[in-house]
């Protein structure tokens, strides 16, 4: 799950890292409203962020400074509703702009292939960290954090002074190990900052300092831990989730789509890789993974079609079904109510074979349903309907 900017900076701010003030804004009114509380406490400039779960808004012109509040209302009114990458902008983020000497870029992500958090830093901050470590893999430093202590003083350390921020040192440490913290305590799968920068503070009595800010926050949290925290939970942007998905959830299903023509339903994780692998094999490209689980009943079984028909890319359906704990004559019933609620009408190829593989068999004869004896058949008659489906169209 993506949390939203504002969110993020919650989480940091919670862990103790130097985070900016910073407003959330609905109208442009509230906008400019922003902004008069920023400039009046010292600020120069304001920023307007659309909060949108997608990169690249500075490019869309998501992203702007304002002068004074009736800029700042302005640049509101033009941004939100505005599309970026076909998200809507429902709001946005107002805060004090910041006076940056130098960006630089702090990331937490789990690598999986050394089970352990991996902490990422790069004196290129400001820009899209995956091209960085194209173009300049060297220009990205790379610490494994102890699985048990988290990230260690002299881990971070050597962190800080890779990046050269060495004359910031104390800063940099607290902010590296508390990104890690931050991941930890919250199941999550990234937090990442970018930028962090080297910002220039004007005292009233005309004397500067800098400081170490963290002026952006991305935060990708676990689904599988969310149980753990419904507070995260309640930070969901469902105005950002694909309808198909949010129904998927709801149903206790686990839908992936994908860009093929073959829908397919299956229960069980690895069977449904299995029967993907096996659409390919036969010529074809599956729609999605959808696996609706064990003991799945009628009615999640028709939850489970129209997902499938959801995509309006799926030229046929392959249901392969395995009984153990799932009934092969309650999947039946579910297809055949399924098919009764289809607003067009897609080829289906059907296997079930185990706990009450015969009844099933029964209910979909009966129902004039294209059923298979082998998986492989079965793919290869769904791939054949397909093929046929696109001739047609």
């Amino acid at each position: 799950m993506k949390l939203q900017e504002f969110h993020a900076r919650q989480l940091l701010r919670a862990s103790g890292l130097p985070v900016p003030a910073w407003s959330v804004a609905t109208t442009p009114h509230e906008v400019g409203e922003a902004a008069v509380g920023y400039l009046a406490g010292g600020a120069e400039r304001v920023v307007v962020k659309a909060q949108v779960l997608v990169g690249g808004r500075g490019k869309a012109g998501g992203v702007k400074l304002a002068a004074n509040p009736e800029e700042a209302a302005a640049i509101g009114r033009a941004i939100l509703g505005m599309e970026i990458r076909g998200i809507r902008v429902r709001r946005v983020l107002v805060a004090p702009a910041a006076d940056i000497v130098h960006e630089y870029y702090l990331g937490a992500v789990i690598d999986r292939a050394a089970r352990r958090i991996l902490l990422m830093g790069s004196a290129a901050g400001g820009v899209e960290i995956e091209e960085v470590a194209r173009t300049d893999p060297a220009a990205v430093v790379r610490v494994h954090a102890h699985p048990h202590l988290g990230l260690l003083g002299y881990q971070a350390r050597q962190m800080a002074f890779a990046l050269g921020l060495g004359a910031h040192l104390a800063e940099a440490v607290a902010i590296a190990r508390g990104l890690v913290a931050t991941m930890v305590a919250n199941d999550a799968d990234l937090v990442e900052v970018n930028p962090l920068a080297i910002v220039r503070e004007r005292a009233s009595d005309g004397t500067e300092t800098l400081s170490l800010q963290c002026l952006d926050a991305k935060v990708t949290i676990d689904d599988s831990a969310l149980p753990r925290h419904p507070e995260l939970e309640a930070m969901r942007d469902l105005d950002e989730e694909d309808p198909a998905d949010v129904e998927a959830r709801a149903a206790d299903l686990s839908f992936i789509k994908l860009e093929g023509t073959i829908g397919c339903m299956v229960n069980g994780a690895g069977l449904a890789m299995t029967t993907m692998d096996l659409v390919k094999r036969a010529g074809g490209a599956p729609a999605n993974f959808l696996d609706i689980g064990g003991g799945a009943r009628s009615d999640k079984v028709a939850t489970a079609m129209r997902l499938i028909l959801s995509d309006a890319n799926v030229r046929a359906i392959l249901v392969n079904i395995f009984g153990g704990i799932t009934r092969g004559d309650e999947v039946a019933r579910g297809l055949i109510e399924a098919r009764a609620q289809q607003e067009r009408d897609v080829p289906m190829v059907v296997r079930i074979v185990g706990t009450n593989a015969a009844e099933a068999a029964t209910i979909l004869e009966a129902a004039a349903f294209e059923t298979a004896t082998s998986l492989d058949d079965a793919a290869a008659r769904a791939v054949a309907a397909a093929e046929r489906a696109g001739a047609a169209a």
